[in-house]
């Protein structure tokens, strides 16, 4: 197979996430072709995961666990490429690695095709990993040694993982007309000042991870500018680098009274293997892992840079996703070699 060219026909498939059936629906087929044994493992409806094992290997489990995602973020751009790289949505976060992880299955079952691997490709990663939960209570037993998690992290092997917190504050009040205000309760006016309370909080910093930070995403509220509001919302995202309670406590107390507050999603920060030999880092930056834990030791890895994930520019060096369809192989005969 051309891992580029399959690049570019993954990303030329919108696979927003909650609209993942079409991308799924082609790499079942690709994955027959090329001789794997696949397995539509459901979700939810017109939603499932991709799972694929070696036809020659029967129904043994798999030591070995190439995972990523199908999911993109909007919108949707169509693939190009230049001589260096491939554009469009997805082509590093992720379908360019799972171009490149598909590679490196075909090329380890021309040399064993019984080899003890497993590609696994969820859905929903960009909103609530609602796959990878579904993938967790269906995986192989025994456990398998590792799953090989993909993201964009330029070719480093990732020695933890922050987790993510996203809260949602929500202020009520009473409407009046804006003349006057002193009959009604601002909304707005109560949010506002909690989130300058939670801004001025001091957030956990971590010697291995650096510090959490806190991004306020989403505004909301009001009726009309002459109405003063009765409901107004926002929803935050701290990137986590230790355990949450304190920090939570630290929230409700700075707020107090002024807003309702709601943890909408928690994922923990996870310390996560090394890998002899290749550069590492840790990344800011959540992934499925914390929800796979049944399918082996977690390695994060993969070719393409966060930092052009999710913008208008996203791209993957076509080199160095070739290069990661031979570390990928490496890793698989690594793992295998290890007696420990």
């Amino acid at each position: 197979m051309d891992p580029i060219k399959f690049a570019r026909q993954l990303i030329d498939i919108e696979s927003i996430s909650g609209n993942e059936a079409a991308v799924g629906e082609f790499l079942l087929r690709g994955l027959v072709v090329l001789g794997f044994k696949v397995q539509k493992m459901e979700v939810s409806e017109n939603r499932f995961n991709v799972y694929a094992t070696p036809q020659m290997r029967g129904n043994e489990p798999p030591q070995i666990v190439f995972s990523t995602h199908m999911d993109v973020v909007p919108p949707w751009i169509a693939s190009s490429e230049d001589a260096d790289k491939i554009y469009g949505r997805g082509a590093c976060d992720t379908k360019g690695i799972i171009a490149a992880m598909v590679a490196a299955a075909k090329q380890l079952l021309e040399h064993d095709p019984q080899f003890p691997l497993a590609l696994l490709f969820v859905v929903g990663e960009e909103r609530d990993s609602l796959g990878a939960k579904v993938a967790n209570e269906l995986a192989p037993k025994p456990r398998p040694k590792a799953l090989i998690n993909g993201e964009p992290t330029e070719s480093k092997v990732a020695l933890a993982s922050k987790g993510t917190l996203r809260v949602e504050l929500t202020a009520r009040g009473k409407m009046a007309h804006s003349a006057y205000p002193e009959l009604g309760e601002s909304a707005i006016d109560k949010l506002l000042t909690a989130l300058e309370l939670m801004r001025k909080l001091p957030l956990p910093t971590n010697p291995e991870a650096g510090p959490s930070t806190m991004n306020i995403g989403v505004i909301e509220g009001g009726r009309a500018p002459n109405v003063i509001s009765d409901f107004a919302k926002a929803q935050i995202l701290i990137r986590l680098v230790g355990p949450s309670a304190e920090l939570k406590r630290k929230i409700e107390a700075a707020v107090g009274n002024l807003c309702e507050v709601a943890y909408v999603l928690e994922i923990p920060y996870l310390k996560l293997r090394a890998f002899d030999e290749l550069p590492t880092f840790v990344a800011a930056f959540t992934t499925d892992i914390p929800y796979l834990s049944n399918w082996g030791e977690p390695i994060l890895f993969g070719p393409g840079s966060i930092s052009v994930a999710h913008t208008d520019h996203e791209f993957i060096s076509k080199t160095e996703l070739m290069e990661a369809v031979n570390t990928y192989v490496k890793m698989a005969h690594g793992i295998m070699d290890d007696k420990s």
